[in-house]
């Protein structure tokens, strides 16, 4: 059987990601997601953030992204989500789409 993993994230565009409706510049939304993680580190709720400050559509689901294979995300998406230990939070990655943070649900 194929390895599996399943994550959810919180997702900050920028002006220079595709199909972003953002006008903030990189390091701006840089800025942002390294507040986001730091709120995480603090304590707050992954799921909780990713329905309240998450720009991708996931955040209808808390940022839950389902399960999925290796070659279904961006190599440095996916490399973080198989590389993290279930209840654990990435360190922020850097896609075309913009900031992640993922979080291993299982």
């Amino acid at each position: 059987m194929a390895e599996r993993v399943s994550a959810s994230h919180i997702l900050i565009t920028h002006a220079e990601s595709p199909d972003a409706k953002a006008t903030r510049s990189r390091e701006e939304a840089l800025t942002e997601i390294e507040g986001i993680r730091k709120e995480l580190e603090d304590g707050a709720d992954f799921s909780e953030l990713a329905s309240s400050r998450s720009e991708c559509p996931s955040k209808s689901k808390g940022g839950y992204l389902g399960g999925f294979g290796r070659g279904q995300m961006v190599p440095s998406f996916e490399a973080a989500a198989f590389g993290l230990d279930v209840g654990n939070t990435s360190e922020i990655i850097e896609t075309d789409f913009g900031y992640h943070l993922i979080y291993r649900d299982e």
